[in-house]
């Protein structure tokens, strides 16, 4: 069952489902994995500030990101709708699982007085899976970007979104919408779904990215996924060229963080040098832009990111328009 369980001092757990599992092994992390504590600073505290007037959820305190205090110190939140308790159970995620509350048909204005307010003129919006409702939440995410649109038209909209399993009309619904980067991270290779990510399916999320494509071929696509799980370096080299049959434009890879002992558990930190080997390899591939480091997140320095992809769609037209190569996107 999905509804959270409660304990003596009324606070629901944010993992009802894994109570009973094992504790997992915590590996010590390496230097290169270790990241500060947000300091308090007045930046930091606007941004808070502004999110909890709004009465919004951010996926940068709902997931643990290790980039927070980097990110919230410049003022960029990546906003988390539709609530913060998820459908879903996802071996390696941090955000609550439980019964969700019905959607906040407000919310969509608050985001786009939240995104005002801050000055963002790149903003990511996410959410939680919503398998309760009956488009996975798509028009939701839509009326998001449009209040956001007419509110502040010069930002940029990237969104992350659910794979809408089994949701007809639902990624229509979004790419409808206008946003200027669609992402939708695989987040692990396909031999590892049934244990790290149960309630997706592999080429489910890949046909979701391709349909993007299909619908607004002009639209960046973008993926991610997690490496330290245990996969092998040819499944992730196989996820590289499913994402480029997909057209994909961009792709991150990140290392795993065990939120908690009840978590899927850290099998292995990749060093820097492997990470770099696989940006290379990506970009070999044919991707506009790769992101590859132990510290990459989907949304981590999303508006410079943004700004990199379009340089790159700009500089491979003038080389397939001069002949010197073919380029798709």
């Amino acid at each position: 069952m999905l509804g959270m369980v409660t304990i003596l001092d009324n606070r629901p757990l944010r993992h009802p489902e894994k109570v009973g599992k094992p504790d997992a092994p915590l590996l010590r992390k390496p230097e290169w994995i270790r990241v500060r504590m947000p300091t308090a600073s007045a930046a930091f505290a606007a941004t808070q500030r502004i999110v909890r007037e709004h009465g919004l959820h951010t996926v940068c305190e709902e997931a643990a990101c290790p980039n927070i205090g980097e990110c919230w110190q410049q003022r960029h939140a990546t906003m988390m709708i539709m609530g913060d308790t998820c459908t879903r159970a996802c071996a390696f995620c941090n955000v609550a699982t439980g019964l969700p509350k019905p959607l906040d048909p407000a919310e969509p204005e608050h985001v786009a007085a939240a995104v005002a307010q801050l000055g963002l003129a790149h903003v990511v919006i996410t959410s939680v899976d919503r398998d309760d409702l009956a488009d996975g939440g798509a028009q939701h995410f839509a009326e998001t970007i449009r209040a956001i649109r007419a509110r502040t038209p010069d930002t940029t909209i990237e969104v992350l979104t659910p794979d809408f399993l089994r949701k007809q009309g639902a990624v229509e619904a979004v790419v409808e919408a206008g946003p200027d980067i669609y992402n939708h991270n695989l987040e692990t290779v396909p031999g590892l779904y049934l244990k790290i990510r149960p309630g997706a399916r592999y080429f489910a999320s890949l046909r979701l990215l391709q349909r993007v494509k299909e619908l607004s071929p002009a639209m960046f696509t973008k993926s991610g996924i997690m490496v330290g799980l245990g996969e092998e370096r040819e499944e992730v080299l196989q996820v590289m060229d499913d994402l480029r049959t997909a057209e994909v434009d961009f792709m991150t890879i990140g290392q795993y963080l065990q939120p908690t002992r009840k978590h899927a558990e850290v099998k292995r930190f990749v060093p820097p040098d492997e990470f770099k080997a696989l940006e290379k390899i990506a970009l070999a591939k044919g991707f506009l832009l790769a992101s590859a480091s132990p510290l990459t997140r989907s949304s981590h320095h999303a508006g410079a990111d943004f700004a990199r992809l379009k340089a790159a769609r700009r500089a491979a037209t003038v080389l397939h328009q001069s002949g010197a190569r073919p380029v798709s996107f």
